[in-house]
């Protein structure tokens, strides 16, 4: 690496649960069902020990459908909640916009840098919310990468500091 390049960390949850949340399948499917899942401390503490390294934490970006019945919409609220502590940035978002059309939820640190950003797709159920068609579009509607109007993976490339 180049010393004036920047080393960007960032990971991206779609449709998914909080880290090591559950331990086997069956707490698995009864926490992509929204019930019994860790405290929010356990939850940070599960995060935390992640990785003993001690540098920053990545940035996150959650997705997730309002429809969606295979994994309870929930689970993204519990994804922002634990990392919001890791990232300094407890309570509620620094602020909330429109982005295509939909609401984008942002989490700034002390130094205003987004940390966290969280998108709840209304209507869309369990997949990955693409915008195939135009001239932004990018990928193929399948069964789940569902075509709603909006990029997931552009957006996410924007927030990672990729574009």
């Amino acid at each position: 690496m180049q010393p004036t390049q920047k080393c960007l960390r960032g990971g991206a949850i779609i449709a998914g649960l909080p880290y090591r949340s559950a331990d086997n399948l069956m707490e698995a499917v009864v926490r992509m069902k929204g019930f019994g899942g860790p405290s929010d401390s356990k939850l940070d503490e599960l995060v935390r020990g992640a990785s003993t390294f001690d540098g920053p934490w990545p940035t996150i970006s959650v997705w997730h459908g309002s429809s969606d019945t295979t994994v309870d919409n929930s689970n993204a609220d519990s994804i922002v909640r634990q990392w919001q502590k890791v990232h300094k940035v407890e309570g509620p978002p620094t602020r909330v916009e429109q982005v295509d059309g939909f609401p984008r939820q942002v989490w700034c640190n002390v130094g205003r840098q987004e940390v966290i950003e969280e998108y709840i797709i209304e209507g869309m159920g369990h997949g990955t919310p693409i915008m195939a068609g135009g001239d932004e579009g990018l990928g193929e509607e399948d069964k789940y990468m569902l075509e709603v109007g909006i990029s997931s993976t552009r957006h996410i490339a924007h927030f990672w500091g990729l574009t």
